[in-house]
């Protein structure tokens, strides 16, 4: 994944060089878009949320911090990226049937830790004047981010569940990653100065 580091690096630069950073940015997005592809034209097995999904998160927050959009809202996208791969992660181990109690949520333990673990001793995390109603504003957007993809995965699965199918194409990607591309405008006005 690409690092916050990149992309505050690839914006002090002059513009050569901003060229250089965008094209390794958009071999990064057609790697994700390729594998998008080809897990649709080659399903292989169902997950507790789709792979594609998490590509969509993992490009929508290279881009945001690319773009220098603000913390909050790259944090909802990190929250939604830690819960996608969590989901994933838990139910690769089902695959190779390692099963024990709450794995989903000492899953997603883990990734919270590898997730923000780092940007703390990185000191992304924890800047007095990086806060947001007295809270960091990364954390902040991971815990609205994480919220509000888990209640989209879950209105998803209710809708699934109440209709017996889905409503329309792509149902469960556009759900999650709508909720969180409306939770990001609501936090770029809320924190725009």
């Amino acid at each position: 994944m690409l690092s916050r580091r990149y992309f505050v690096r690839c914006a002090e630069i002059d513009f050569s060089h901003r060229i250089q950073c965008m094209k390794k940015f958009l071999k990064v997005l057609s790697v994700f878009s390729l594998y998008s592809v080809l897990s649709i034209l080659f399903p292989s097995v169902t997950y507790a949320v789709c792979p594609v999904c998490t590509v969509a998160v993992v490009a929508g927050l290279g881009l945001s911090r690319w773009l220098g959009v603000d913390d909050t809202v790259s944090g909802i996208w990190i929250g939604g990226v830690i819960l996608s791969t969590s989901f994933l992660f838990a139910s690769w181990l089902k695959k190779k049937n390692i099963t024990f109690p709450y794995l989903t949520v000492i899953s997603a333990a883990i990734m919270y830790a590898i997730v923000l673990l780092p940007l703390q001793f990185a000191k992304i995390i924890g800047h007095p004047l990086n806060t947001l109603w007295g809270v960091d504003k990364l954390i902040l957007g991971t815990l609205i981010g994480s919220v509000v993809f888990l209640t989209a995965v879950f209105a998803d699965r209710k809708v699934r569940e109440i209709k017996g199918k889905q409503l329309f194409i792509f149902q469960r990607v556009i759900f999650p990653v709508g909720a969180l591309a409306i939770m990001s405008l609501v936090f770029y006005f809320v924190t725009r100065h």
